[in-house]
Protein backbone atom coordinates (compact mmCIF):
# COMPACT_ATOMS: atom_id res chain seq x y z
CA UNK A 1 0.00 0.00 0.00
CA UNK A 2 1.37 3.45 -0.63
CA UNK A 3 2.11 5.41 2.15
CA UNK A 4 -0.34 8.13 0.91
CA UNK A 5 -3.54 6.11 0.72
CA UNK A 6 -3.78 6.80 4.45
CA UNK A 7 -4.30 10.67 4.34
CA UNK A 8 -7.61 11.77 2.56
CA UNK A 9 -6.79 14.47 0.77
CA UNK A 10 -3.02 14.51 0.95
CA UNK A 11 -2.98 16.48 -2.52
CA UNK A 12 -5.69 18.47 -1.60
CA UNK A 13 -8.92 19.08 0.10
CA UNK A 14 -11.85 21.47 -1.42
CA UNK A 15 -14.24 23.08 0.94
CA UNK A 16 -17.43 23.29 -0.52
CA UNK A 17 -20.64 25.57 0.80
CA UNK A 18 -23.45 24.11 -0.54
CA UNK A 19 -27.34 24.02 0.57
CA UNK A 20 -28.64 21.67 2.67
CA UNK A 21 -31.60 19.79 0.27
CA UNK A 22 -29.35 19.26 -2.51
CA UNK A 23 -27.57 16.05 -2.91
CA UNK A 24 -26.21 16.51 -6.57
CA UNK A 25 -22.61 18.94 -6.19
CA UNK A 26 -20.55 16.21 -3.77
CA UNK A 27 -21.18 12.75 -5.53
CA UNK A 28 -20.28 15.27 -9.32
CA UNK A 29 -17.05 16.32 -7.17
CA UNK A 30 -16.57 12.75 -6.30
CA UNK A 31 -16.94 11.01 -9.40
CA UNK A 32 -14.31 13.88 -10.99
CA UNK A 33 -12.14 14.07 -8.72
CA UNK A 34 -8.36 12.60 -9.67
CA UNK A 35 -6.35 10.74 -6.77
CA UNK A 36 -5.39 12.65 -3.37
CA UNK A 37 -8.12 15.16 -4.08
CA UNK A 38 -11.14 15.21 -1.50
CA UNK A 39 -14.45 17.64 -0.89
CA UNK A 40 -14.99 18.84 2.29
CA UNK A 41 -18.73 20.08 2.63
CA UNK A 42 -20.38 22.51 4.81
CA UNK A 43 -24.03 23.58 4.62
CA UNK A 44 -26.27 26.44 4.08
CA UNK A 45 -29.67 27.16 4.02
CA UNK A 46 -31.90 27.63 0.84
CA UNK A 47 -35.42 27.31 1.52
CA UNK A 48 -36.49 27.91 -2.45
CA UNK A 49 -34.77 28.84 -5.65
CA UNK A 50 -36.62 31.65 -5.81
CA UNK A 51 -35.18 34.85 -6.04
CA UNK A 52 -36.20 35.83 -2.43
CA UNK A 53 -34.53 31.87 -1.15
CA UNK A 54 -31.47 32.80 -3.19
CA UNK A 55 -31.23 36.20 -1.90
CA UNK A 56 -31.20 35.25 1.41
CA UNK A 57 -29.19 32.15 1.16
CA UNK A 58 -26.60 34.56 -0.30
CA UNK A 59 -27.18 37.30 2.41
CA UNK A 60 -27.32 35.00 5.27
CA UNK A 61 -24.20 34.95 7.93
CA UNK A 62 -23.63 31.17 7.26
CA UNK A 63 -21.60 32.15 4.73
CA UNK A 64 -19.13 33.45 6.70
CA UNK A 65 -19.48 30.76 9.67
CA UNK A 66 -19.84 27.97 6.95
CA UNK A 67 -16.10 30.13 5.66
CA UNK A 68 -14.34 29.86 8.76
CA UNK A 69 -15.46 26.23 9.71
CA UNK A 70 -13.96 24.83 6.15
CA UNK A 71 -11.19 26.94 6.68
CA UNK A 72 -10.14 24.80 10.35
CA UNK A 73 -9.54 21.75 8.23
CA UNK A 74 -7.73 22.82 6.47
CA UNK A 75 -8.57 23.27 3.18
CA UNK A 76 -7.01 24.45 -0.03
CA UNK A 77 -9.82 26.22 -1.15
CA UNK A 78 -13.33 27.56 -0.71
CA UNK A 79 -15.95 27.57 -2.71
CA UNK A 80 -19.78 28.60 -2.64
CA UNK A 81 -21.90 26.14 -4.61
CA UNK A 82 -24.40 27.61 -5.69
CA UNK A 83 -24.30 29.30 -9.23
CA UNK A 84 -28.18 31.24 -9.33
CA UNK A 85 -27.41 32.66 -6.01
CA UNK A 86 -23.83 33.82 -6.87
CA UNK A 87 -24.92 35.67 -10.02
CA UNK A 88 -28.66 36.90 -8.63
CA UNK A 89 -27.63 40.70 -9.01
CA UNK A 90 -24.46 40.89 -11.14
CA UNK A 91 -21.18 40.60 -11.18
CA UNK A 92 -20.91 42.95 -8.26
CA UNK A 93 -23.29 40.61 -6.19
CA UNK A 94 -20.68 37.97 -6.98
CA UNK A 95 -17.87 39.91 -6.30
CA UNK A 96 -19.35 40.93 -2.64
CA UNK A 97 -19.77 37.41 -1.56
CA UNK A 98 -16.18 36.72 -2.61
CA UNK A 99 -15.11 39.03 -0.87
CA UNK A 100 -17.17 38.24 2.42
CA UNK A 101 -15.66 34.66 2.16
CA UNK A 102 -12.31 35.65 1.33
CA UNK A 103 -12.48 37.70 4.68
CA UNK A 104 -13.55 34.77 6.65
CA UNK A 105 -10.78 32.55 5.16
CA UNK A 106 -7.69 34.32 5.96
CA UNK A 107 -4.99 32.89 3.21
CA UNK A 108 -7.28 30.17 1.56
CA UNK A 109 -8.60 30.72 -1.66
CA UNK A 110 -12.10 31.10 -2.93
CA UNK A 111 -14.53 30.93 -5.43
CA UNK A 112 -17.82 30.90 -6.06
CA UNK A 113 -19.87 28.60 -9.46
CA UNK A 114 -20.67 31.77 -10.95
CA UNK A 115 -16.91 33.22 -10.98
CA UNK A 116 -15.58 29.68 -11.78
CA UNK A 117 -17.94 29.44 -14.66
CA UNK A 118 -17.21 32.86 -16.10
CA UNK A 119 -13.61 31.84 -16.03
CA UNK A 120 -14.13 28.65 -17.58
CA UNK A 121 -16.20 30.24 -20.47
CA UNK A 122 -13.06 32.52 -21.05
CA UNK A 123 -10.89 29.88 -21.33
CA UNK A 124 -12.16 28.62 -24.60
CA UNK A 125 -12.37 32.25 -25.82
CA UNK A 126 -15.89 32.54 -26.52
CA UNK A 127 -18.21 34.92 -26.58
CA UNK A 128 -21.77 33.78 -27.98
CA UNK A 129 -23.32 31.54 -25.44
CA UNK A 130 -26.43 29.68 -24.77
CA UNK A 131 -27.67 29.33 -20.97
CA UNK A 132 -29.68 26.34 -19.78
CA UNK A 133 -30.86 25.52 -16.29
CA UNK A 134 -33.38 24.86 -14.23
CA UNK A 135 -34.68 27.67 -12.80
CA UNK A 136 -37.80 29.71 -12.46
CA UNK A 137 -38.29 32.34 -15.67
CA UNK A 138 -37.13 35.28 -13.55
CA UNK A 139 -34.06 33.49 -11.95
CA UNK A 140 -33.34 32.87 -15.98
CA UNK A 141 -33.24 36.00 -16.46
CA UNK A 142 -30.95 37.07 -14.40
CA UNK A 143 -28.01 34.55 -15.58
CA UNK A 144 -28.55 35.81 -18.94
CA UNK A 145 -27.65 39.20 -17.28
CA UNK A 146 -24.94 38.14 -15.14
CA UNK A 147 -23.41 36.69 -18.19
CA UNK A 148 -24.43 39.48 -20.54
CA UNK A 149 -22.28 41.81 -17.88
CA UNK A 150 -19.61 39.55 -17.74
CA UNK A 151 -18.97 40.43 -21.04
CA UNK A 152 -20.63 36.73 -23.42
CA UNK A 153 -23.49 37.64 -25.55
CA UNK A 154 -26.48 35.37 -24.74
CA UNK A 155 -28.25 33.99 -27.72
CA UNK A 156 -30.37 31.80 -25.56
CA UNK A 157 -31.54 31.25 -22.05
CA UNK A 158 -33.54 28.48 -21.11
CA UNK A 159 -35.37 27.21 -17.90
CA UNK A 160 -37.61 24.31 -16.48
CA UNK A 161 -39.53 26.32 -14.01
CA UNK A 162 -38.03 24.55 -11.20
CA UNK A 163 -37.96 26.03 -7.70
CA UNK A 164 -36.24 23.51 -5.15
CA UNK A 165 -33.32 21.58 -5.18
CA UNK A 166 -35.11 18.41 -3.83
CA UNK A 167 -37.55 18.84 -7.58
CA UNK A 168 -34.00 19.69 -9.52
CA UNK A 169 -31.98 16.89 -8.32
CA UNK A 170 -34.44 14.52 -9.52
CA UNK A 171 -34.06 15.39 -13.17
CA UNK A 172 -32.35 12.85 -15.16
CA UNK A 173 -29.25 12.77 -17.53
CA UNK A 174 -31.49 12.54 -20.34
CA UNK A 175 -33.61 15.39 -19.63
CA UNK A 176 -30.59 17.78 -18.69
CA UNK A 177 -29.07 16.28 -22.19
CA UNK A 178 -32.48 17.02 -24.27
CA UNK A 179 -32.31 20.65 -22.55
CA UNK A 180 -29.00 21.72 -23.51
CA UNK A 181 -29.92 20.75 -27.34
CA UNK A 182 -32.85 22.48 -27.24
CA UNK A 183 -31.42 25.56 -25.48
CA UNK A 184 -28.27 25.53 -28.27
CA UNK A 185 -28.39 27.95 -30.49
CA UNK A 186 -26.23 27.22 -34.37
CA UNK A 187 -24.50 30.71 -33.14
CA UNK A 188 -23.51 29.92 -30.21
CA UNK A 189 -19.88 29.04 -29.34
CA UNK A 190 -20.32 27.31 -26.26
CA UNK A 191 -23.43 25.72 -24.02
CA UNK A 192 -23.31 26.71 -20.05
CA UNK A 193 -25.48 24.40 -17.99
CA UNK A 194 -26.18 26.31 -14.52
CA UNK A 195 -27.31 25.30 -11.51
CA UNK A 196 -25.03 22.64 -8.90
CA UNK A 197 -28.35 20.72 -8.44
CA UNK A 198 -28.34 19.82 -11.64
CA UNK A 199 -26.72 16.55 -12.75
CA UNK A 200 -24.57 17.19 -15.66
CA UNK A 201 -21.27 15.84 -15.63
CA UNK A 202 -22.71 12.28 -17.20
CA UNK A 203 -23.65 13.78 -20.57
CA UNK A 204 -20.98 16.31 -20.81
CA UNK A 205 -18.82 14.55 -23.56
CA UNK A 206 -21.69 13.56 -25.37
CA UNK A 207 -23.76 16.90 -25.80
CA UNK A 208 -19.72 18.11 -27.04
CA UNK A 209 -19.37 15.30 -29.34
CA UNK A 210 -23.36 15.59 -30.72
CA UNK A 211 -23.01 19.58 -30.79
CA UNK A 212 -19.40 20.20 -31.68
CA UNK A 213 -18.92 22.93 -29.53
CA UNK A 214 -18.03 23.14 -25.32
CA UNK A 215 -20.28 22.25 -22.86
CA UNK A 216 -19.25 23.56 -19.40
CA UNK A 217 -21.54 22.82 -16.29
CA UNK A 218 -21.70 24.53 -13.16
CA UNK A 219 -20.14 21.50 -11.20
CA UNK A 220 -17.72 21.08 -13.36
CA UNK A 221 -16.75 24.47 -13.77
CA UNK A 222 -16.66 24.84 -10.01
CA UNK A 223 -14.31 21.57 -9.57
CA UNK A 224 -11.85 22.54 -12.32
CA UNK A 225 -11.58 25.96 -10.62
CA UNK A 226 -11.00 24.46 -6.98
CA UNK A 227 -8.73 22.11 -8.74
CA UNK A 228 -6.29 25.12 -10.58
CA UNK A 229 -6.96 27.36 -7.69
CA UNK A 230 -5.41 23.82 -4.94
CA UNK A 231 -2.48 23.87 -7.66
CA UNK A 232 -3.60 20.40 -9.39
CA UNK A 233 -3.16 20.44 -13.03
CA UNK A 234 -4.25 17.05 -13.71
CA UNK A 235 -6.23 16.86 -17.18
CA UNK A 236 -9.24 14.15 -16.23
CA UNK A 237 -10.70 12.53 -19.13
CA UNK A 238 -14.58 12.07 -19.44
CA UNK A 239 -16.13 15.14 -18.29
CA UNK A 240 -15.82 17.81 -21.21
CA UNK A 241 -13.01 19.59 -22.69
CA UNK A 242 -12.56 21.68 -19.96
CA UNK A 243 -10.22 20.13 -17.74
CA UNK A 244 -7.65 20.29 -20.67
CA UNK A 245 -8.03 24.21 -20.19
CA UNK A 246 -5.43 25.89 -17.69
CA UNK A 247 -7.08 28.56 -15.58
CA UNK A 248 -6.87 32.18 -17.45
CA UNK A 249 -5.82 35.30 -15.37
CA UNK A 250 -8.17 35.57 -12.73
CA UNK A 251 -9.67 39.21 -12.97
CA UNK A 252 -12.87 40.21 -11.37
Amino acid sequence: MDMMDDIYGWRARIGLLYPFAGWVMEPEFYRMAPPGVTTLTARVTLVAATMAGLADMARSPEVERCTEGLATAPVQVICFGGTSASFLHGPDWDLGLRERMAKAAGEIPVTTTSAASVRALRAFGVQRIAFVGPYLADVTERGRRFFEASGFKVLTALGMDLDHDRTIGRVSLEEVYHLARRGDHPDAEAVFISCTGLKTIGVLAALEHDLGKPVISANQASFWDCLRLAGIPDRITGFGRLFDRPSPERSG
